[in-house]
């Protein structure tokens, strides 16, 4: 052990493989981070901006377009500068950094979805009591706790990976990943990995089990309710269902690329289901939610014409 030097920095190897198109390849993500800001930007700024849009919902939305954007800017400048780096190296600090932003953006996620459907559960299966249930302060709660959450609870687990000394440097993607970097370690990482699974059950198993509870007495409800109600509870769900469903799907692709062996795969084809749920969530949101939802379509119409 006396013969090896502490790894201080990282090689992205995913970058050599883009090197004949990486202008291309800069100007795509450059404009999809450009799409990303603005979409989420003017959502946010027509739901502060309206008054009637000051309902639960739309500031949870809020929330989904802050973290959508905290996720984004976590990812895409950090892929523009490697693109035109020449080494494609990247420091500890700077690796460490990415890994627990992206890490809480996906657990924010997750963490927003379930209780924008928590919302929804509520607000069909006991719309009477929904302004009493659902409190300017319990908002504000709910709100407050899908964000301090993530950072505390992957915090406590990311104190590990900060303690661990590296002997490698070879990372074979294009941005830093907690499971990529503890793998480059000196020594047996066993416990390491037993923890991080457990504590990846305490991150999304809750919020999953959420959503599941929620749409299940929804679907529950709807099965009893007239045709008129199902229509209405089916408009004001599908939006959310779409975004929790697209997601998931984008972290599944995440997982299954990186946990099995996918070398039969086009770099084009790791590369997009390495990195769809990181750039097209965001994206796709305020968009899902634009089309879908009236009030937000109106609203950002009228903003958009004002603003000219």
């Amino acid at each position: 052990m006396d013969n090896m030097s502490e790894v201080t920095s990282f090689i992205l190897t995913g970058y050599f493989e883009m090197e004949d198109l990486k202008y291309l390849y800069f100007t795509v993500f450059f404009l999809l981070y450009i799409m990303t800001v603005f979409a989420n930007v003017l959502l946010i700024c027509v739901i502060c901006a309206e008054r009637s849009l000051h309902d639960p919902m739309y500031i949870f939305l809020c929330a989904l377009a802050v973290n959508g954007m905290y996720g984004s800017t976590s990812l895409v400048p950090s892929i523009l500068g490697q693109l035109m780096s020449p080494t494609h190296i990247m420091s500890l600090g700077c690796c460490l950094a990415q890994i627990y932003s992206l890490h809480t953006y996906v657990i924010a996620e997750f963490s927003v979805l379930a209780v924008m459907s928590y919302d929804r559960y509520i607000a069909i299966c006991y719309p009477l009591h929904y302004h009493i249930i659902m409190s300017p302060r319990k908002v504000c709660v709910l709100v407050v706790l899908s964000w301090i959450y993530p950072f505390v609870a992957f915090g406590i687990y990311f104190i590990f990976t900060t303690k661990l000394t590296f002997c490698r440097n070879i990372i074979p993607k294009v941005h830093c990943m907690n499971f990529e970097l503890v793998r480059l370690s000196c020594f047996s990482t066993y416990v390491h990995s037993i923890v991080g699974l457990v504590a990846t059950v305490f991150y999304l198993v809750p919020q999953i089990l959420m959503m599941l509870f929620s749409y299940m007495h929804i679907f529950r409800i709807c099965l009893k309710a007239s045709k008129e109600s199902r229509a209405k509870a089916a408009q004001t769900c599908t939006p959310h269902l779409i975004a929790a469903i697209n997601f998931s799907v984008g972290c599944f692709f995440e997982v299954i690329q990186s946990r099995f062996d996918s070398n039969r795969l086009s770099f084009e084809s790791r590369l997009f289901l390495s990195l769809y749920y990181l750039t097209f969530p965001p994206l796709l949101n305020p968009l899902i939610y634009g089309i879908s939802v009236h009030a937000i379509r109106v609203q950002a119409i009228k903003y958009i014409c004002c603003k000219k």
